[in-house]
């Protein structure tokens, strides 16, 4: 590993891209592009974490994220535990609060957690002597996304500055899309979002994009297009006449596409829902989707994350029995 792996990050928690500056996202992704190399070997685990507990604690059911946080830990030698809230003291009433009291009592190293309302993530963390990383709350962030993404596109084109960036579909409900918007323009992207008025949160030019309302006229001339899927569990009525008529105008098919710049990338977060918001044979693709690569770099990133979170002297385990709970140095938490 090069001298990267010395520095310890200037923040405790990982709770969002809000808060975060280049640096500190070009520590990460540097750090994450070693990572998919000794992913890539034949001996892939490290001792980084050895003696180390890691808890993924999953508010909502998920398969990509949890999986990759779950790999990620273990490939750096930590013990892991996964808590679903459905196996757990929460279904039976336990509160937030409690929750988060029981789990400091074990003394984890770090908690990964996924929750359905914006906020409780950085609520749980005031309550944590240990880090806390932000697995995507309620519509507010998902930051190891928007990081697996930025990773993503800087080893395929070279940089994120100056390129133009597509964020097309259901951006109402989406956190993927709320912290890539933050990411790119910290990074120097012009972002564009293109979406029906309906999936599209109030004052949207205030977060720093250009709004379009036909995919036509947004996707000309982007380097990526990033797609989204709807998602109809966060929705409280209708949001689209229809799946096909949405499809018609919204979804990325090949004449769509062509607007866009001949070597353009094609970019999901995943689950996908093939012929609603993308064409199936577009997201196959060989050549321009990079949806796949998408998952591989998420392990990285998790990796890259876990690892320089460990480094912060506040999120050291007590050294005896006597020893209350040690409070880190001031820093900012994104």
């Amino acid at each position: 590993m090069s001298d990267i792996s010395s520095s310890a990050p200037p923040f405790r928690h990982l709770l969002g891209i809000e808060g975060l500056s280049p640096s500190d996202i070009s520590e990460i992704l540097d750090l994450s592009d070693e990572y998919v190399a000794q992913n890539r070997q034949v001996d892939k685990k490290r001792s980084i974490l050895g003696g180390r507990a890691q808890i993924n604690l999953f508010f909502e059911t998920s398969t990509r994220t949890q999986t990759s946080f779950e790999l990620a830990g273990k490939r750096l030698g930590a013990d892991v535990i996964n808590m679903t809230a459905t196996a757990s003291a929460i279904k039976k009433g336990e509160t937030l609060i409690d929750t988060a009291a029981t789990l400091n009592a074990m003394h984890p190293d770090a908690l990964v957690v996924r929750h359905p309302h914006s906020g409780a993530v950085a609520l749980l963390s005031q309550k944590m002597d240990c880090s806390v990383i932000n697995a995507g709350d309620g519509s507010h962030e998902h930051p190891t996304q928007a990081l697996l993404d930025a990773l993503t596109i800087r080893r395929r084109l070279g940089q994120l500055h100056g390129l133009t960036v597509a964020i097309c579909g259901d951006i109402l409900h989406s956190r993927v899309a709320r912290s890539n918007i933050m990411l790119l323009n910290i990074m120097g992207a012009h972002v564009r979002a293109i979406a029906p008025p309906t999936l599209l949160p109030v004052a949207m030019e205030r977060m720093g994009v250009e709004v379009f309302h036909d995919m036509t006229q947004g996707l000309e001339d982007v380097d990526i297009v990033m797609m989204l899927r709807l998602q109809n569990e966060r929705m409280r009525g209708a949001f689209v006449p229809s799946t096909r008529e949405y499809y018609h105008f919204f979804g990325l098919d090949r004449e769509k596409l062509a607007k866009a710049k001949p070597e353009a990338l094609i970019m999901h977060p995943g689950p996908m829902n093939r012929g609603v918001e993308i064409d199936s044979e577009l997201a196959d693709d060989i050549n321009r989707s990079v949806i796949r690569e998408q998952v591989e770099m998420g392990v990285a990133v998790r990796m890259a994350v876990l690892d320089l979170l460990s480094r912060r002297p506040g999120n050291q385990p007590p050294v005896g029995p006597d020893t209350g709970p040690e409070t880190g140095p001031e820093g900012a938490q994104p």
